[in-house]
């Protein structure tokens, strides 16, 4: 499948009038097209089950670069996939999207494809670590994000549980971030753990987590 056919695609999902109302509540600059959640779902579900791997690759990669809003969104589902052989390229991809995050929604499902390459690979941590001292707000987010997948194990392995121990560390030292964006994951990642793990959650909050605004801790410990 070529540019062209996949913009063509997209632009026949268009809903009218709809692409003003995502513009403005996405805050959008960039080109929105204006199709609805679930024709992008379907169209890129179709993608990802007949293009082979390395022509998803190839297609994610010209999408992200037309800067257009669901096109965005697409490149990022389609790799969106737990079971993905080779996927060094697809890790390398995503990770180059990360300078061009700058709006929550193409921000989360960017990560949400990271999230299955670094599940699948555990080692690519240490490359994560890095994301939450960059000066992008967006990309010490992401380090967050596309670690959630950690903070929901009911029943994590050593190698897993090792891991969500290092992301609490991260999450220490964005306690001091004043970045509402910042303050948010902090709590969105506390939140979903204390589901799985509320005493590792409850010791956070009572340590370090006391510096987080109060918006911040109330969220986190809505289910504990």
């Amino acid at each position: 499948m070529t540019l062209d056919d996949a913009l063509t695609a997209l632009r026949a999902l268009a809903e009218p009038g709809r692409a003003e109302g995502m513009s403005a509540y996405h805050k959008q600059t960039r080109e929105v097209i204006g199709i609805p959640n679930r024709a992008l779902n379907e169209v890129t579900t179709e993608w990802r089950r007949t293009l082979p791997v390395p022509e998803r690759v190839t297609l994610a990669a010209s999408l992200w670069k037309t800067d257009i809003f669901e096109a965005s969104i697409a490149a990022a589902k389609l790799l969106t996939q737990a079971r993905l052989r080779p996927d060094t390229e697809a890790w390398a991809l995503i990770k180059s999207w990360l300078p061009d995050l700058d709006s929550w929604a193409i921000a989360d499902h960017a990560m949400m494809a990271g999230q299955k390459r670094l599940m699948a690979d555990l080692s690519r941590m240490d490359e994560v670590e890095a994301w939450t001292t960059s000066e992008s707000l967006w990309t010490r987010r992401a380090a967050l994000t596309v670690t959630l997948p950690l903070a929901k194990k009911n029943n994590p392995n050593a190698a897993e549980a090792q891991a969500r121990a290092r992301v609490l560390t991260w999450a220490e030292t964005y306690v001091s971030d004043t970045e509402w964006f910042i303050q948010k994951a902090v709590a969105w990642w506390l939140r979903d753990l204390s589901k799985h793990d509320a005493e590792a959650t409850r010791a956070f909050l009572e340590g370090p987590g006391q510096g987080l605004k109060p918006f911040a801790q109330k969220e986190a410990a809505k289910h504990l």
